[in-house]
């Protein structure tokens, strides 16, 4: 009789076999992780040397644009310097010379027939205008700058009540008119950086203010001009003899001479006396310049 041998078998154990497959799962995911980590951690140490390397590229650039804007800074106050002192020192020089000034224009009436008698003779002055003057007649402001005359800022309003209220109002009517005269000439780059007070940058009831109102245009780079002869043409004389007169007893034998005269609607007078005066001055030996030609 035959036997079958019958060997036995060794019986699996599922469980355990699942709890490997389970640990190796579990190593091979946190080796992953790690290593994601591992190269998430170098990336983010490079990122973050990346933005310090940018940060300190930024401060360092910051620091070279400061140093450059106080180098500008320094050159445009020394500019501004050197140009206050001409402008203070136009009463000073060797050379005899005259400036002809004329306050309160443009004007329809006069201002053209001045400007013809000027081109005539050759002759270059600085006309110191009213911005609501200027709005008036842009077309003059035009041609006094296109044919060769310094334009100069004589606040907007001519109210002293307004123009003297403050140091600020007097900057504040520099600046409007200064803006007059840039849309005048269509160019916004255009500065004139030449003030002449309404009833002279001293003295009077509102001298504290003119004081304060002369510093803080300086500090904003805007020179200030007065006279040392006039005419009279704005305070009482009304004829002819009287305005050479006083022109020829204030200018005497002054070396450099800045003379005030107005070219409102009304001061025909001025135009009527221009030929006269050119003649005297011409005999006494006076070169005729205009305010920017010593700038």
């Amino acid at each position: 009789m035959l036997y079958d041998i019958i060997i036995p078998r060794k019986r699996i154990n599922k469980k355990r076999i699942i709890l490997v497959i389970i640990a190796i799962i579990s190593l091979v995911g946190l080796s992953i992780i790690t290593a994601i980590s591992l190269v998430n951690k170098n990336n983010w140490k490079k990122y973050a040397i990346q933005v310090e390397n940018k940060y300190n590229a930024i401060q360092e650039y910051k620091k070279v644009e400061k140093l450059k804007e106080q180098e500008r800074d320094k050159i445009i106050k020394m500019e501004n310097a050197e140009y206050i002192s001409k402008i203070k020192n136009i009463y000073n020089s060797n050379e005899k010379r005259v400036f002809l000034t004329f306050d309160d224009g443009p004007s329809q009436s006069v201002t053209p027939l001045i400007l013809d008698l000027l081109k005539k003779e050759n002759i270059k002055a600085t006309f110191f205008m009213l911005g609501n003057r200027v709005e008036a007649n842009p077309d003059i402001v035009k041609r006094i700058y296109n044919e060769g005359h310094t334009l100069g800022n004589h606040g907007y309003s001519h109210k002293y009540k307004e123009i003297y209220l403050c140091s600020q109002t007097i900057l504040d009517e520099y600046n409007k008119t200064e803006q007059c005269i840039k849309d005048a000439l269509e160019n916004q780059d255009f500065s004139t950086r030449l003030f002449r007070f309404p009833g002279g940058s001293s003295g009077g009831y509102y001298d504290s203010i003119k004081q304060e109102g002369r510093k803080l245009l300086e500090e904003n780079g805007v020179g200030y001009v007065d006279w040392n002869a006039l005419s009279n043409d704005a305070a009482g004389a009304n004829t002819k003899e009287a305005l050479l007169e006083n022109l020829k007893n204030t200018i005497g034998e002054k070396q450099s001479v800045v003379i005030l005269m107005h070219d409102a609607g009304d001061k025909i007078l001025t135009y009527e006396i221009l030929p006269d005066l050119i003649v005297f001055l011409r005999e006494k030996g006076y070169n005729f310049r205009a305010i920017s030609d010593i700038l």
